[in-house]
């Protein structure tokens, strides 16, 4: 069952007081995301990461950023510009921190990428025939 952003709006407007984190923590878990994985440590692993964003930290501490670096956090409300500015101030190309990878992560990427690059040139390059016809 996947819930949409209407729902959980009017799910968390019945609670005006406090945002029910441990319910918005279910519901993204459980329900939108919960019958796709479907390995227990990957779901054990998802709730783990979803405590560390949906929790009241965010919005009582004025400092809690959601990698060590500091670039990612929850911006202080503001209008849809604003909004728009702070993602704009992200890199393209997001470190590994972003992801909770440690940075020799980008290098295994990187590695990867070139290889996978230059097997697909290596497929592309057109034989070297001696028949005297042209080959694609």
């Amino acid at each position: 069952m996947r819930i949409s952003a209407l729902q959980l709006q009017l799910f968390i407007d019945e609670y005006p007081d406090a945002v029910p984190l441990d319910a918005i923590n279910y519901l993204t878990g459980e329900c939108n995301y919960g019958g796709r994985v479907t390995d227990d440590k990957d779901r054990r692993l998802m709730e783990n990461v979803l405590i560390q964003f949906y929790n009241p930290s965010i919005y009582e501490d004025d400092d809690y950023k959601f990698s060590p670096s500091g670039l990612y956090y929850a911006p202080k409300h503001t209008d849809y510009q604003g909004y728009l500015d702070y993602i704009n101030s992200l890199p393209n190309f997001p470190d590994p921190e972003c992801f909770g990878f440690h940075e020799n992560a980008a290098v295994t990427k990187n590695q990867n990428e070139t290889n996978d690059a230059l097997t697909t040139i290596l497929i592309c390059k057109s034989s070297a025939g001696g028949g005297g016809a042209d080959s694609n």
